[in-house]
């Protein structure tokens, strides 16, 4: 039913500043730009910081973690050391290490199996909200699977084309939040995803090659044709 991510939205208050961390200090590769959002290649995801100034509008405090090599992170953990507030967190064999953007989005970068160099791919995305439940079944009734809950339930991380975390209102690793509106999309088949929403979705709109759907807690689900 979804396939890959294909796009996470941030929104950004300022371009240039956004444009310095990923562009920059991030080294990810500019797509395409206009005067009110910026593309960026994570793998073959599109990561786009976009103005307040359209609908969907882009996820706001989003926790992402991004792919890299896992042979590079040290040499990210001393390229980001003293610019920023670091903080590290290991999951078995693999390392993470979080910052925040100047928009105050939670930027991790994870060891994982990529060919890189450098950022390649998006593996996490948090979204905040309000009923655990509910959306836990919006989103197992697209193809998630749930593989682990926190020991008060304020959040259950579900696996399917990539992680998708769903989170009460608290505060995580590196006191990230999960993201409001968060804006995504995946390749896969818009009429089967529509049909598996159902009316549990709040909206669902036809798209160019796909549908957009607003799930119960307003963020925004694109599937468009693999």
């Amino acid at each position: 039913m979804l396939d890959s991510l294909s796009r996470l939205g941030l929104e950004v208050k300022y371009l240039d500043p956004a444009s310095a961390f990923y562009g920059d200090t991030l080294a990810m590769t500019e797509l395409r730009r206009d005067e009110d959002a910026v593309v960026y290649a994570a793998g073959d995801t599109e990561l786009v910081l976009r103005r307040p100034s359209t609908v969907p509008r882009g996820g706001v405090h989003t926790h992402f973690a991004c792919s890299i090599p896992a042979d590079e992170y040290d040499d990210w953990w001393d390229r980001l050391d003293g610019r920023f507030d670091l903080e590290e967190h290991v999951f078995g064999d693999a390392r993470s290490l979080y910052c925040y953007d100047p928009d105050g989005n939670c930027v991790e970068l994870g060891q994982t199996d990529v060919s890189g160099p450098g950022i390649d791919g998006v593996f996490e995305v948090v979204l905040e909200v309000e009923d655990l439940a509910r959306a836990e079944s919006f989103y197992t009734d697209l193809g998630f699977e749930p593989v682990d809950r926190g020991e008060d339930r304020v959040r259950t991380r579900l696996q399917g084309p990539m992680a998708l975390e769903l989170w009460e209102p608290h505060l995580g690793l590196a006191d990230a939040r999960g993201g409001l509106h968060v804006d995504i999309a995946f390749a896969g088949d818009p009429a089967a995803v529509s049909e598996a929403v159902g009316d549990a979705a709040c909206a669902v709109e036809t798209v160019e090659d796909g549908v957009r759907i607003r799930d119960p807690d307003g963020h925004y689900l694109t599937v468009t044709e693999r």
